[in-house]
């Protein structure tokens, strides 16, 4: 599984980087299928600022999460949470069909 790591707007620092590494590389226990994974990290406007896309190519779909916080850290945690769950529900609807 590859992962891509993009910043918007602004120059991630390397321990971040290692952090979504890290945190984004766990997924692939739910589903060994999962081609790549692109992560996208980028500043809004206030108050939870620090947003995080999660897409994960699977075969026959995108899945696709987002979440917003305070943090990077909390908004990876959040989005790697809600695309667990989703990669879990999509390989059962592919299994059960």
């Amino acid at each position: 599984m590859e992962i891509r790591i993009q910043s918007l707007k602004f120059d991630a620092d390397q321990k971040l980087l290692d952090f979504v590494e890290k945190k984004v590389s766990k997924i692939e226990r739910f589903d060994d299928t999962i081609i790549d994974v692109e992560v996208s990290l980028s500043l809004m406007e206030k108050p939870d600022n620090k947003s995080v896309k999660i897409q994960a190519r699977v075969p026959g779909e995108t899945l696709v999460i987002e979440r917003s916080s305070r943090t990077f850290e909390e908004a990876v945690n959040e989005a790697v949470d809600a695309m667990k769950e989703k990669i879990v529900r999509s390989k059962e609807k592919r299994y059960d069909a």
